[in-house]
């Protein structure tokens, strides 16, 4: 299977590379079956309406139902997601996740009535609820959490508008998506000696990563030329994006559109802030990085298209599945025997799907699930592919033993939290590769993809979350968001953080339209705070040991138990302040120091 040139068809691939997705439901016959049951259920749930504020058995009848139902539709979503994800041409299963998504849609507008009822029973009211019906303890820590947020919450009437126009609101992405990855398309990279190279948004990266310069060069302009033949299309939806965030935080009274996207996972929004003014306080750093590509790369001018392509050559080699396994499993040694139990579970009874074949979703991802999680790869053997799979196991572990730990209701962990684990896998990988070379090359290679991970990441991520603040700003201040508003500001940012040593060209200035996270709601920032967490997580693992793996596998087992910010204290990382992207950014210095004496001469 580690022969990449023939990409085969799903059912060539064998049953062993292949998650189980049979855990979930044996066939698709038994899906639909449950899928039906969902309309009792939203019936039964709907004749509670006006009743949540009589008593605690009654509160609590209606919590009991919700988080059954709620497991249920996770379970029914997880498969028909997984399915279409194995082949994305496949109409069935797209059938199958449009219909659970009209179906969800019906189900949270029924339901929308709860919330504005919730809110209404009064503080002593609630607690007489708790005295009077002991089990209603189990939702305290959900009831806390979503009475917080009283003075954004509408009357039932208007609580149950605003669920009906889910699916409405959703438009801008979807459209979005439906245009960058099924109607647009490029025409041909070529090479030095005149061979074309398949161009789409998919093969854009690794074609950067050639040594070629003639093909990178050529991919980078068919890209953004073609992206630029769109602008004004990519900018409307971008602008429409905008537009209904700002909508949806206005009419629940916040103060802006982000504001509102964080106050839905409890995240102080001074994080977001001290983020990117802790980058700004280190750019220095990341300039110094930009300097020292272009030497290594001997070019007269460095463009984005020479962003990509290693710095160190000749040390890449294939990496066989297998063996990629057992360096993963013997590098996450510093997290114990429980943690490495439950990740050779993971890898040896098939939560894994591993190979691409024909019409299989693009990189790779885990998803949770009761019963255990799934995990999608697209594995061909590089380093990168390596650090993938620790990655995923990372996110697959912390689902798991949150799943594990945690009452349904309070199992699914927030996004600022999620890419901690996954980041800390990836950093203790990278601890261990280093620790056994002693090859001035390949410890140089492995310097330098450590580096870019801190400037992909820390860098790159912080840079998307400032042009989403500045252009919400914009968009708060009435204005449209037009392509040459969103290049101008887009094109400011990449001269701030790229520094002189980089051209900034206005290609680079329409990359604001293929990135789809914009069309998301500030979601970009934790990639960085997640990183910097994870960071200051895996020194403190290598450095105290048994201590920090149990306050950091408490961390994994927490779910949503406490807030996001009070699971990484209790892990020992206060994210409220600068000091864990300080102290990542200071390591990347020294990671920087070190490759400049390896490449000196």
């Amino acid at each position: 299977m580690e022969d990449t040139r023939k990409i085969p068809l799903r059912d060539e691939i064998p049953a062993r590379d292949k998650w189980a997705i049979e855990d979930l439901y044996a066939t698709d016959d038994l899906w639909e079956s449950e899928l039906d049951t969902i309309a009792g259920d939203q019936e039964t749930l709907a004749g509670f309406a006006g009743k949540l504020g009589e008593s605690g058995e009654t509160l609590y009848a209606y919590l009991c139902r919700m988080e059954q139902v709620n497991s249920k539709a996770e379970r029914l979503g997880n498969y028909c997601m997984r399915k279409s994800d194995e082949d994305t041409r496949n109409a069935t299963y797209l059938a199958m996740v449009g219909k659970f998504s009209s179906v969800m849609v019906a189900l949270g507008a029924a339901c929308s009535f709860d919330v504005p009822e919730i809110m209404a029973i009064s503080d002593e009211a609630l607690d007489g609820f708790y005295a009077a019906c002991p089990g209603l303890e189990r939702y305290r820590r959900f009831l806390t959490d979503l009475r917080r947020r009283k003075a954004h919450t509408l009357s039932a009437q208007e609580e149950k508008l605003l669920a009906a126009a889910g699916e409405m609101a959703q438009a801008p992405d979807t459209i979005y998506g439906a245009f960058a990855d099924a109607d647009i398309t490029f025409p041909d990279a070529v090479d030095s000696e005149g061979n074309p190279h398949a161009l789409t948004q998919a093969t854009f990266v690794p074609l950067e990563t050639e040594a070629d310069r003639t093909l990178r060069k050529s991919a980078y302009e068919n890209l953004y030329d073609t992206f630029g033949s769109y602008q004004n299309t990519a900018a409307a939806i971008l602008n429409a994006q905008n537009k209904q965030l700002k909508f949806f935080a206005d009419a629940r009274k916040y103060g802006s559109a982000r504001e509102a996207s964080l106050d839905g996972t409890n995240v102080p929004i001074a994080v977001y802030d001290n983020l990117i003014e802790a980058v700004h306080q280190n750019m220095d750093k990341m300039h110094r990085y930009v300097s020292l590509r272009k030497k290594l790369l001997g070019v007269e001018e460095l463009h984005f298209y020479d962003v990509y392509t290693p710095l160190i050559a000749d040390v890449d080699k294939k990496i066989p599945y297998e063996q990629a396994k057992q360096t993963v499993y013997d590098a996450l040694y510093p997290l114990g025997d429980t943690y490495r139990s439950i990740l050779k579970e993971g890898l040896d009874h098939r939560w894994i799907d591993i190979y691409p074949n024909k019409g299989k979703r693009s990189g790779a991802y885990s998803a949770g699930a009761v019963v255990h999680p799934y995990v999608l790869l697209n594995y061909t053997g590089t380093m990168d592919d390596q650090f993938t799979l620790a990655h995923e196991m990372g996110h697959a572990i912390h689902s798991y033993l949150s799943n594990k730990t945690q009452n349904p209701i309070d199992a699914d962990y927030v996004i600022f939290v999620a890419e901690v684990a996954s980041t800390c896998n990836e950093a203790l990988l990278m601890e261990y590769l280093l620790g056994k070379t002693t090859d001035k090359k390949e410890r140089a290679y492995l310097i330098n993809h450590f580096l870019e991970q801190f400037k992909g990441t820390l860098y790159r991520q912080t840079m998307f979350a400032e042009f989403e603040r500045n252009i919400g700003e914009l968009t708060a201040q009435g204005q449209t968001l037009t392509a040459e508003v969103l290049s101008a500001e887009y094109k400011r940012l990449n001269e701030e953080y790229f520094g002189p040593d980089m051209v900034v060209d206005d290609r680079i200035a329409l990359e604001w339209a293929r990135i789809p996270h914009f069309y998301y709601n500030y979601y970009v920032f934790q990639y960085a705070t997640g990183y910097a967490a994870a960071i200051a997580l895996s020194r403190r693992i290598l450095k105290e040991g048994e201590s920090a793996v149990k306050d950091y596998l408490g961390f994994l087992a927490g779910g949503c138990a406490k807030s996001p910010i009070d699971l990484l204290k209790g892990a020992g990382v206060d994210m409220t302040g600068p000091e864990p992207v300080n102290q990542a950014l200071q390591l990347f210095g020294e990671l920087l120091d070190e490759m400049e004496e390896l490449t000196r001469g």
